[in-house]
């Protein structure tokens, strides 16, 4: 791979964690579970939603669809990264790099657009319940689901595709467990001018908007609740955004976490622990926040298990 030869014949090696093999065996079985765990979660809200005609409404509607993006964000990068440690082969193909760069940016932006509309059910229903069956219809929610990942694949589209004009010198390695933008421009020989406009573009309408949207919805929400005049009322209204509240903070705590931590120091290292927060655990979180915090969530999972454990029960007595 000469200076200059053009990236469509190239292979990028991602570094990862360390090299040392009972490192590399432990970090497998710890991430193996995490996505294990993260997967099957997400699953059982999407399941417990779906097979429960009481939780049919908008807020359950979109928390499905951040399920379902969680499984397609840690399902983007987790098997690579495990595959990698398992075979000791860190290669990834341009191609390749590609493919995992345009649906980490899908995935992820997706969860960021979900999580604004769900903060705007979350305002509609508090600060305008009388009007809220009639805002939240079933056709609005539809379009307001529709156009998040619509949006998010134009964004996406826009970053990947402006990566097909840049070359890459000699060195192909990137200090990271996937196919970072950040890292992988940092490869780039050519000019990059155009490639970090692009990013800071998406990132102000993906990025900045959308928690800017949340910001106002919350600052809403906290004014109408503070003119509930009992306290049972207010913490009735509180509880009803609190689950919400908790993956806002966890994602975009952990998310800046990556991007000051990027900003402070030169360390890749840093910024690579601090990946593994918003793009595996927080996605493992997130089902159990649903859930522990959320008496219909709780109530439809333990309904949902009790249905397969009978119906596990009946197939066994059957076959015996």
């Amino acid at each position: 791979m000469e200076s200059g030869n053009q990236t469509h014949a190239s292979q990028f090696l991602l570094l990862g964690f360390s090299a040392k093999s009972e490192i590399q065996c432990l970090l497998f079985g710890l991430f193996l579970c995490i996505y294990l765990v993260a997967f099957t979660g997400n699953l059982l809200i999407i399941l417990a939603i779906c097979s429960d005609s009481q939780l049919h409404i908008p807020m359950y509607f979109f928390l499905s669809n951040l399920s379902f993006a969680d499984i397609c964000f840690t399902s983007t990068t987790v098997p690579k990264m495990l595959l990698n440690i398992q075979t000791q082969r860190k290669v990834i193909t341009y191609a390749g790099c590609l493919s995992q760069t345009f649906f980490f940016f899908v995935f992820g932006c997706v969860d960021n657009l979900l999580l604004t509309v769900m903060a705007y059910d979350r305002f509609v229903a508090i600060c305008h319940p009388l009007h809220y069956s009639v805002i939240m219809n079933p056709q609005f929610c539809g379009m307001l689901a529709l156009g998040s990942w619509c949006i998010s694949v134009m964004g996406s589209l826009l970053e990947t595709l402006t990566l097909l004009k840049l070359s890459f010198c000699t060195n192909m390695e990137i200090p990271h467990f996937f196919c970072h933008l950040p890292e992988v421009l940092k490869l780039a020989c050519s000019d990059t001018f155009i490639n970090n406009l692009v990013v800071y573009f998406v990132t102000i309408v993906l990025g900045i908007f959308p928690l800017s949207g949340i910001l106002f919805s919350y600052s809403q929400i906290f004014s109408s609740i503070l003119r509930i005049s009992s306290a049972r009322g207010k913490y009735k209204a509180f509880s009803t955004c609190g689950s919400h509240l908790s993956v806002v903070s966890l994602f975009y705590g952990t998310g800046l976490g990556v991007y000051l931590s990027s900003a402070a120091t030169s360390s890749s290292r840093t910024s690579l622990v601090a990946s593994v927060m918003y793009t595996i655990v927080t996605p493992m979180l997130n089902p159990f926040i649903y859930s522990l915090r959320n008496k219909e969530v709780k109530g439809a999972l333990s309904r949902l298990l009790g249905r397969v454990v009978t119906l596990s029960v009946r197939t066994i007595i059957g076959l015996s």
